[in-house]
């Protein structure tokens, strides 16, 4: 059975090194892993780990020209996240908007 993409999505990015990694991307645009690594206070290995798991979820792609690999942010990749967390609001909103009603009624 193959995992959710929107599970593979939440976990690439629970991790506070990955997310770093895709901020970096979104803001400077398309960067090597070496200078990925030379920001990233880990080895070139591990960031060349966390870059895999991010591509596996769909939020970089990469591009290789000659011996380097360049990676760049695929912003899109966020719409599952961006659609729950609309969700999310619309159903803590109501919920708030409930107990608000609740309130004013025991005020009465």
């Amino acid at each position: 059975m193959k995992p959710d993409p929107n599970v593979i999505l939440f976990k690439a990015l629970a991790d506070p090194t990955r997310r770093a990694l895709f901020e970096r991307l979104c803001r400077e645009g398309e960067q090597t892993v070496g200078a990925l690594t030379d920001h990233a206070g880990i080895s070139q290995p591990a960031v060349s780990k966390h870059l895999a798991i991010l591509k596996e979820a769909g939020l970089v792609r990469d591009r290789h020209e000659g011996r380097q690999t360049h990676y760049c942010a695929q912003r899109g990749a966020l719409a599952p996240l961006i659609d729950w967390t609309s969700q999310m609001t619309g159903f803590w909103q109501s919920r708030f908007d409930q107990l608000e009603d609740l309130l004013k009624r025991m005020d009465q």
